[in-house]
């Protein structure tokens, strides 16, 4: 494997380009249990799923994903993902952390990194996402990295078997900095 072709690098985590040789971690990371429970979808995505969703994902313009590595030794700990509306120039935010790289602030930093390529290359002017309510360490790690509170949906979602809200957040390129907090 060659090393990874980093497109934005940070203080412990940089951005690259994704490699299909890490589609295997990729499934891994989506099918852990708590990433399902965060995600709110509820059931394991089968590797045929997966494999064709990456094939399809790398020939969409409007859907650019980012390798999340630790600057220290390159290990691949995540994925960001912008889904770009480009008549309006605005964009969904995803993020899937390895539940082995969880809890030690690496979202925080792998999403100012994304919303800094978002705001400063693909000149996007705001960029959103929706959080199952009771994910109160996204719901900081979002806040930390230049997002705010935007809306609630309403009983959307579900957290361990029960509904729950979905909370809308926004970050916009005027507000945003590139440090964060």
């Amino acid at each position: 494997m060659t090393d990874p072709h980093i497109l934005l690098p940070g203080k412990r985590v940089s951005l690259a380009m994704p490699h299909r040789d890490h589609l295997p971690d990729y499934h891994r990371w989506e099918n852990d249990p708590s990433t399902i429970l965060g995600f709110g979808t509820q059931v394991p995505q089968p590797w045929e799923v997966r494999a064709s969703g990456w094939e399809a994902a790398g020939r969409n313009r409007d859907f650019p994903q980012f390798e999340v590595i630790t600057t220290h030794d390159l290990t691949p700990v995540g994925v960001t993902t912008l889904q770009i509306d480009s008549a309006v120039r605005t964009a969904e935010y995803v993020i899937l952390v390895a539940p082995e790289a969880r809890g030690k602030g690496l979202a925080t930093e792998a999403t100012a990194l994304t919303l800094q390529w978002a705001f400063e290359y693909a000149a996007l002017r705001m960029v959103w996402l929706k959080v199952l309510e009771p994910n109160s360490a996204g719901v900081t790690a979002y806040r930390k990295a230049g997002f705010k509170p935007a809306g609630r949906l309403r009983q959307s979602g579900y957290w361990l078997g029960h509904p729950c809200d979905e909370l809308l957040m926004d970050a916009v390129a005027e507000e945003f900095s590139a440090t964060p907090a």
